[in-house]
């Protein structure tokens, strides 16, 4: 007999204050931190997209902007963060550096203010929770789904969540878009061959 699906809200209620009650998340972002780096270490690509952390989040900005300071003599490495499209639910990405300008977006989520959007070739996605083989779950609203769908070329995803997110009966949607990597403060949990 199959197991029914687990109810996707109730688990997103329960992962957040699950994350937000962790006495060492601090700690946990650290060593993502780290995670983070070693991945990015040799990759090609030169423009990634990542997010700004809400609801106690893992925050990628710090490793990011290492990964970006740390590029060789003459390539230039860009970093971006989301802007929401309220007419196509997509999101499109503009260059974030410290210091940035920055504006609240219709969901009171900091974003670039007036910097160039660029498409990336990499992704860093915000998983809430994470299954088997790149499933995702987030807070529900496809944002990041419906933007994964559209880019072509579609870029590299890395999934980041911290350790307790796993949810070993996790399957895909009909409209979620699995990802290449995960990432934790484990380790790579995974990655597409």
């Amino acid at each position: 007999m199959q197991q029914p699906a687990p109810d996707r809200d109730a688990l997103r209620t329960k992962l957040i204050v699950a994350r937000l009650a962790m006495t060492d998340r601090l700690e946990r972002a650290v060593q993502l931190q780290n995670m983070l780096r070693v991945w990015l270490v040799g990759r090609r690509e030169t423009t990634i997209g990542a997010y700004w952390p809400i609801k106690g989040e893992f925050d990628p900005l710090p490793a990011l902007y290492r990964w970006a300071e740390g590029a060789p003599d003459g390539i230039v490495r860009r970093i971006g963060l989301p802007v929401a499209n309220r007419e196509t639910g997509q999101l499109r990405f503009h260059v974030w550096y410290p210091g940035c300008p920055m504006e609240h977006d219709a969901y009171d989520i900091p974003k670039p203010k007036d910097t160039e959007e660029f498409a990336p070739e990499v992704l860093i996605v915000p998983c809430l929770g994470f299954g088997p083989g790149g499933v995702r779950l987030g807070y529900g609203g496809g944002f990041f789904d419906r933007t994964l769908a559209a880019l072509r070329p579609r870029p590299v995803t890395a999934g980041v969540s911290f350790t307790h997110g796993f949810l070993p009966l996790l399957r895909p949607g009909p409209l979620d878009v699995q990802l290449d990597a995960m990432l934790t403060e484990d380790g790579l949990m995974w990655q597409r061959p």
